[in-house]
């Protein structure tokens, strides 16, 4: 009775195909719940740090001396919070696809914001003389 139970398992899962999908090669899909994974816009980087006080799994570290941000892939849950705390909003949830992580999991971004200058002041109530 087992042998005939477990060549009926057999045939249709060869008959069938494969149940899971093959994920490297075959992209997962993206429901619309989706939070997707972290980007991040360095022009608009202030180098508050707000951002990586607000991850709980201190996936994101900011070096304001060096104007470096990074993120560990491995670390991150995408939870978002990070996203909500940015208050200059250079901080995305992104669905689109990317390969899995194998080699470097830390990404290095060089912060590229300029500070604009401030306007100078008119200079009144100087004596004429």
């Amino acid at each position: 009775m087992g042998f005939c139970t477990m060549a009926k398992i057999v045939i249709r899962n060869l008959v069938h195909g494969p149940a899971t999908r093959r994920y490297p090669a075959v992209p997962q899909r993206a429901c619309p719940i989706t939070r997707g994974h972290v980007t991040l816009d360095p022009a608009q980087c202030i180098s508050c740090g707000l951002c990586m006080r607000r991850c709980p799994a201190q996936a994101i570290q900011v070096d304001k001396a060096e104007k470096v941000w990074e993120i560990d892939r491995f670390r991150c849950i995408a939870c978002d919070a990070c996203v909500e705390a940015c208050p200059v909003k250079c901080l995305t949830m992104e669905t689109t696809y990317i390969a899995p992580v194998t080699e470097q999991t830390v990404e290095r971004h060089a912060i590229t914001y300029v500070k604009p200058e401030k306007k100078k002041k008119p200079e009144t109530g100087q004596a004429e003389g």
